[in-house]
């Protein structure tokens, strides 16, 4: 992300609201009813933190590796593997000890960023600086397989998503103004231009949908995942620089930094239903929210506030943050493990 903390300026407050014939079926949780393991990636202490939910305490952070942005779990939950958005490699941990036991190059100038650790064991990465995307095969195969490299063409190709199948995998295109979809098996490659700087996107659990943010012109957009034709654009809040679908499949949330707030969007109807007010545009600045991650049962939101060196734990229910977890220095990409 190359937005600074001093280079935007405050909007008036957006305030947490719900649609008046909006159901909410979730029941809120309280703080003590969460399990599970977070990971984030530290960018500016180029380091890995291990948070145990339970507690709310880090227990372990380790060196990772230069610049490093967003991580992946493995399928087997074993290992993290950790994009170094400062360097060209993929780096692999150890999710008990976070010892670093992998190290796989992608060559001069790769700037790795969006990464997917996919359920056969494969990985997926843009090479920002390539302006390409890899298949790095399981990194822990009985038989060495080559990487397969796939070109976009496009500038500051940054996060990523990939088909269950591993049919496609679909990029975001910040400098370029585009989505890409790439085919895995042919290798063919198509572009449309979506919005301004589009980074956030995520494919619908049964990819009849993908979705894109588009931090510079405040929309989010629906496209085809096999034609990218765009199907409805929504006006979300200021500077969504994330999306990310709930695991159930029935809202997307935008991560809005300037507001900093979410943006909750009903995928049927592809209308805005409610905001929530995270930290609020009064300390915007001072938190500077990024990524955002779902517990796996769609009940919270975690959300990365980089400046303030916290991760809030947003109850989707209510909208309240139950609480913020310490991370390292510019906690940005996370994940969790059950």
């Amino acid at each position: 992300m190359r937005l600074t903390a001093a280079s935007f300026f405050i909007l008036p407050l957006v305030t947490a609201c719900l649609a008046p014939d909006e159901r909410i079926e979730t029941e809120p949780v309280a703080s003590s009813d969460v399990t599970g393991t977070l990971f984030v990636a530290n960018k500016r202490g180029n380091t890995l933190s291990k948070i145990d939910l339970v507690s709310g305490e880090e227990v372990l952070r380790r060196d990772s590796c230069t610049n490093p942005h967003e991580l992946a779990t493995s399928p087997d939950q074993k290992h993290v593997a950790l994009a170094c958005y400062g360097g060209t490699t993929v780096d692999i941990f150890k999710t008990d000890t976070l010892e670093r036991v992998r190290s796989l190059n992608l060559g001069e100038d790769a700037r790795p960023h969006g990464i997917v650790w996919h359920e056969s064991g494969d990985i997926y990465v843009t090479a920002e600086g390539q302006q390409a995307i890899y298949r790095l095969p399981d990194p822990f195969p009985a038989v060495s397989i080559a990487q397969s490299r796939y070109e976009t063409g496009k500038q500051g190709s940054h996060m990523i998503a990939v088909a269950p199948d591993q049919s496609a995998a679909w990029t975001t295109d910040l400098g370029s103004k585009t989505v890409t979809r790439i085919d895995l098996k042919s290798g063919s490659v198509k572009s449309v231009t979506v919005g301004e700087e589009p980074e956030g996107i995520s494919l619908a659990p049964d990819g009849s949908a993908l979705w894109v943010s588009a931090r510079g012109s405040d929309q989010a957009f629906e496209l085809d995942p096999t034609t990218m034709e765009v199907r409805n654009t929504v006006e979300t809040g200021a500077f969504p620089l994330r999306l990310s679908i709930r695991p159930q499949g029935d809202v997307a949330v935008t991560s809005d930094l300037r507001d900093g707030g979410l943006t909750v969007i009903d995928l049927k109807s592809a209308k805005v239903i409610r905001t929530i007010a995270v930290s609020g545009p009064e300390e915007a600045q001072e938190r500077f929210q990024v990524t955002i991650l779902w517990s796996d049962d769609g009940r919270r939101i975690y959300v990365a506030e980089t400046a303030s060196n916290t991760v809030a734990e947003v109850d989707y229910a209510s909208g309240e943050v139950l609480r913020r977890l310490p991370t390292g220095d510019g906690g940005d990409g996370m994940a969790i493990l059950p």
